[in-house]
């Protein structure tokens, strides 16, 4: 059975829970509820498992803070026998509008501290990455009161569809492939 490591990156306690910062653990949140899974307490980690047409998704909410998620990647992919290229992290990104979704095979880290440590553990930018836009509505010098706030009423109330887009796109990432699950969503 082929097996997918979905990391969503995030921060742990309950002040992170509906954070922009949160998307990635939200995310995965979101689709283990929709498929009634449950996350169990693992080494550097929340882990579930989800089998689907042949195989297996295994969702990692890292508890290694957002700066050191590397650690927890690199782990699983070696304790499961991941290929890099099965690898797809879940996280926010500032500069694109909320709730629009990038895929991409590879690239920098963007400004982002987790993904920084990702490709810093990896000692790789190429690995697939799945950002949700979280937009840039900050005034100068406030972007980590931004990225670290609760989303606003306008965003509470669009954010369950785009919850519901993203629970395809894991499922796309495994079935469909990375160039497929591209062309499906990205911009959408």
């Amino acid at each position: 059975m082929k097996k997918y490591l979905i990391v969503g990156l995030g921060n742990i306690g309950a002040e992170y829970v509906n954070t922009r910062h949160n998307i990635g653990f939200k995310i995965l949140d979101h689709f283990a509820n929709k498929e009634s899974l449950s996350f169990s307490t693992v080494k550097l980690g929340a882990l579930a498992e989800f089998k689907f047409k042949g195989r297996a998704f295994l969702l990692l909410k890292p508890n290694t803070y957002m700066n050191l998620s590397g650690k927890a990647v690199q782990y699983w992919m070696q304790k499961e026998n991941i290929p890099l290229e099965n690898v797809l992290v879940v996280t926010d990104d500032l500069n694109i509008a909320f709730g629009t979704i990038r895929i991409k095979g590879k690239g920098s880290d963007g400004g982002h501290n987790g993904l920084k440590n990702i490709n810093l553990v990896l000692n790789t930018q190429e690995y697939a990455r799945f950002r949700f836009g979280i937009s840039d509505e900050f005034k100068k010098g406030k972007q980590i009161d931004y990225v670290l706030g609760e989303w606003n009423e306008e965003e509470k109330i669009k954010l369950p569809d785009r919850l519901d887009v993203a629970s395809e796109i894991i499922k796309s990432f495994g079935t469909a492939g990375l160039n497929n699950t591209m062309n499906i969503f990205n911009g959408k």
